[in-house]
């Protein structure tokens, strides 16, 4: 019997007319080849040392997967919670090369949240919810886990990197202490003032689209009459006092601009912040291994910091 042929990227759609029903056939097809093998040329290939597997975690009224990293050790260890990029199109199997090493080399447990995409009937309020519930979930259950609730840290790409900062901003406020935050270009705000950036004007349609793409991602994630300040990190009222950040940015990014301007938040409230900048690298840079090659200097880079933030 043959084997069934291998998953083919679908082209990018026209973000600015594609429907509903177009961007769901988009999202599966895309979601798909992210998750198969054939995408290891581009997103990088998992590490042997880390085991993982997908799991579910029983939330009121529902159930959440997420893919889960951890080295071949017995012992009580830091945790991790990484939230995937991507917004309306993504999947934890995409960041499988940097999670297995995460995992492998701090040591540490990684769990990554499958959590709800951006959709006509799905706002960014959901997915940041689903941040927010692994982490108190997984904290909260310790034991079972085998992680140290002690040494805990979030850590996120683009829309993950948003959700991952307004989950750091919550944790303050509940008094759940975190070791650290790790933002990789992140996505830090989507009020009315999103566009207003210079990065945004000089990377609009270079070295790809992404003015559409990031017009068609304000339409889902806050729909009309929604309050776009309550998931627009740079707009939070209190920043002080929040788990020390690593902000990482490549400078051909359309948002390059709003992860500076978050580091310069975060400094002006005297929350410990270290901005790194990788010239010439693009938006989703540390994901894409087979294509940037400065993704490895950068995955380096966040180990130090987490192996330093999360030590006992």
């Amino acid at each position: 019997m043959s084997e069934p042929a291998a998953p083919t990227r679908p082209p990018e759609p026209d973000f600015s007319t594609i429907t509903p029903a177009g961007l769901l056939a988009y999202r599966e097809a895309e979601n798909r080849f992210r998750a198969s093998s054939a995408a290891y040329p581009i997103i990088g290939e998992p590490t042997p040392d880390a085991v993982l597997e997908w799991r579910e975690i029983t939330l009121p009224g529902r159930e959440l997967p997420v893919r889960v990293y951890r080295p071949r050790s017995e012992a009580v260890l830091p945790l991790v919670i990484h939230v995937h990029g991507g917004g309306f199109v993504g999947t934890a199997a995409q960041c499988d090369w940097t999670n297995s090493h995460l995992a492998a080399r701090l040591p540490a447990v990684v769990v990554s949240v499958e959590h709800r995409l951006l959709a006509p009937d799905s706002a960014l309020a959901n997915a940041a919810a689903d941040g927010w519930d692994v982490l108190e979930n997984v904290v909260r259950q310790a034991s079972a886990w085998g992680i140290d609730p002690t040494r805990v840290a979030v850590f996120g790409e683009s829309c993950g990197a948003l959700i991952s900062a307004l989950t750091a901003v919550r944790a303050k406020k509940t008094g759940l202490k975190l070791r650290a935050q790790v933002l990789v270009n992140p996505v830090a705000d989507v009020t009315e003032t999103m566009f207003e950036y210079p990065s945004i004007t000089e990377y609009a349609y270079s070295p790809s689209r992404a003015l559409p793409l990031l017009q068609l991602f304000q339409r889902l994630a806050v729909p009309p009459g929604a309050d776009a300040r309550s998931v627009s990190p740079l707009h939070a009222t209190n920043l002080h006092g929040l788990a020390p950040a690593l902000v990482v940015v490549p400078t051909q990014d359309a948002v390059a601009d709003h992860g500076r301007r978050y580091a310069e938040r975060l400094r002006e409230a005297g929350t410990s912040v270290q901005l790194t900048e990788y010239p010439g690298a693009k938006h989703a840079f540390l994901t894409l291994p087979g294509l940037e090659p400065q993704a490895k200097a950068a995955q380096a880079e966040i180990l130090a910091f987490l192996d330093a933030a999360l030590a006992n």
